[in-house]
């Protein structure tokens, strides 16, 4: 049997550049499997017009490589669009068009395994391999692979409040709402819960709607304002190797509070779309006032569901009044968020990787997680690491090339140690 230098589980856009980056490497030998049947990057929410929140530059690979045949310019030269692209004037490329890339990109790669679901992952002594075993989807056959290192970009689970633990009805999270969205424009009232960029574009989307179908709308977000993401220019130096080298350096009680204090950085609302949702409820305000409630320093402390009248009681409570009150609705999306449970497939080799106090990823400098310090990469999950550049695209490039130097002992793509203009810590030599 075959011995690959590594095996790669999941494939999400960063697991995908490393494909990409790795593709050309005739002194590395990768293998990347993926349960899904095809590429396909948060299907519930390719909403009409919506753009990533970074430029095309943070494509898969052009940031490691911009002579990479897998850029998003080259899809672009390929699918006869990269003309009306130049006219469009826009860095930020629509969802639909990202996802589109990374499907063209996947297509021409030799490296994916699609319909793979790993089952377990264990560690022959003997040989210092590891052994992935896969279950494919066409067959339910139990496939083998081996290689010496693995690179885990599983990416991440819905996560609902703990309120929601249990519930019953058709609540959906809105990672499947589109699915679900002509069962919810159907009901009387919906309710959506969350803060972030994703509970902004699905409150506009049902908005933009209302007046039509005339359901009663609201969002309910725990924190104090509707805040827009931070985008100068040096806030996004701390997307930067200078910034992870100086928060992966603090304690980890230091990284937990700083992470808590960093929301803006990662989960605001773009502008443009808090700026559209006021002007939408304006418009219609001139005929009547809108039929929606936006509730902020609340949050959901419960939540039963009444089959019988198809509808949702949740109890609520705002933070700085110190009330508690309750709201009925019968339609009702979680926008809160995602979590990066640790694979149960992991379970048999857990001993050899590292964990924090907290039950996390103990991730290194690296991108390491085995005790060995070289052996077992982690993509994205690691933002209580190495914060808001964790799940950023546009650092996926990067770490990639970091990854790929452990991977083969060189490195093909050259990777930056410091683009910043600021210093993020106390000067080398500073006395306390």
């Amino acid at each position: 049997m075959t011995t690959h230098d590594f095996v790669a589980v999941g494939l999400g856009p960063f697991n995908l550049g490393l494909a990409c980056l790795t593709e050309p490497l005739d002194d590395l030998d990768g293998v990347f499997l993926e349960r899904g049947a095809s590429f396909d990057w948060h299907p519930g929410m390719m909403l009409p017009g919506v753009t990533l929140q970074v430029p095309f530059l943070a494509d898969l690979v052009t940031l490691a490589d911009p002579t990479s045949p897998f850029s998003f310019l080259n899809f672009l030269k390929q699918r006869e669009r990269i003309y009306p692209f130049y006219i469009r004037e826009s860095f930020f490329p629509l969802r639909r068009e990202y996802n589109e890339y990374c499907r063209w990109a996947a297509d021409g790669l030799g490296s994916i395994r699609f319909g793979h679901d790993v089952q377990t992952i264990t560690y022959d002594e003997t040989d210092a391999t590891y052994r992935v075993i896969s279950r494919r989807s066409d067959s339910a056959e139990l496939v083998e692979h081996r290689a010496r290192k693995l690179v885990l970009g599983t990416g991440s689970s819905p996560y609902l409040p703990p309120a929601a633990h249990g519930l019953t009805g058709d609540a959906v999270h809105n990672a499947h709402y589109l699915p679900r969205k002509d069962a919810l424009q159907a009901k009387r009232s919906i309710t959506v819960i969350g803060s972030g960029q994703s509970a902004a574009e699905v409150f506009s989307d049902l908005l933009s709607d209302q007046e039509t179908l005339g359901y009663q709308l609201n969002w309910v977000t725990r924190s104090p304002r509707f805040f827009p993401l931070e985008y100068t220019k040096l806030t996004l130096e701390m997307t930067s190797p200078d910034y992870i080298d100086y928060f992966s350096a603090l304690s980890e009680d230091d990284r937990h509070r700083l992470a808590k204090q960093q929301k803006s950085l990662s989960k605001g609302i773009d502008a443009d779309l808090i700026n559209g949702i006021f002007d939408e409820l304006y418009a219609q305000s001139l005929h009547s006032a809108p039929t929606t409630r936006m509730l902020t320093n609340t949050t959901l402390e419960s939540a039963t569901y009444d089959a019988a009248s198809g509808s949702y009681s949740l109890g609520l409570h705002q933070h700085e009044q110190d009330r508690a009150f309750t709201l009925q609705t019968e339609g009702l999306v979680f926008a809160t968020g995602y979590h990066h449970p640790v694979p149960e497939f992991l379970a048999p080799i857990r001993d050899r990787l590292r964990f924090d106090s907290r039950g996390r990823f103990d991730i290194a400098r690296n991108y390491s997680v085995d005790h060995d310090g070289g052996n077992v990469f982690v993509q994205s999950a690691g933002e209580h690491v190495h914060s808001v550049s964790s799940p950023d695209l546009g650092m996926g490039a990067y770490r990639n090339s970091c990854i790929v130097r452990e991977l083969t002992g060189r490195e093909p793509y050259p990777v930056e140690k410091s683009i910043a203009f600021q210093e993020f810590g106390a000067p080398a030599g500073a006395v306390s």
